[in-house]
């Protein structure tokens, strides 16, 4: 298995984690009875905090997954790995991993810098659009 597709594994890892966090933080959240979470979730009591900004970091990395799983896919296909392609990789994992916990932290500011987790989304995002045009220029 190829490095990039080790890095797509952990990301669907990853992404098999946010329930579990989320719901986790949901659980404890005031009005939220173990009936609510074991029956077939009818009138669920609105998430809040941690467990609204999981399910939302959750969705996001879903949507942020697929057209990576597909680059990588492509790459794979057409026998493409190389140092360009390993490091996009590799840039994708580690900030999707801090996106998800900056999300799920609330955290919009750090060191001073103001929307650092969209700054780290648009980090995923070029990583991606490298490894496009690695695959295009193959």
């Amino acid at each position: 298995m190829t490095y990039e597709l080790t890095l797509l594994a952990l990301n669907a890892l990853l992404c098999l984690a946010f329930p579990w966090v989320y719901n986790y933080a949901y659980a404890k959240q005031p009005g939220v009875r173990s009936e609510h979470l074991t029956g077939n979730r009818d009138d669920l009591p609105e998430r809040k905090g941690m467990a609204a900004r999981g399910l939302r970091a959750h969705q996001n990395h879903l949507e942020n997954l697929l057209p990576f799983a597909i680059l990588v896919l492509i790459a794979h296909g057409i026998g493409v790995s190389n140092t360009v392609t390993a490091t996009c990789s590799t840039v994708f994992f580690l900030n999707r991993l801090a996106h998800a916990g900056l999300y799920i932290a609330g955290i919009s500011s750090l060191f001073g810098i103001k929307g650092v987790r969209s700054i780290v989304y648009l980090i995923c995002v070029l990583a991606m659009l490298v490894y496009a045009t690695e695959l295009f220029l193959a």
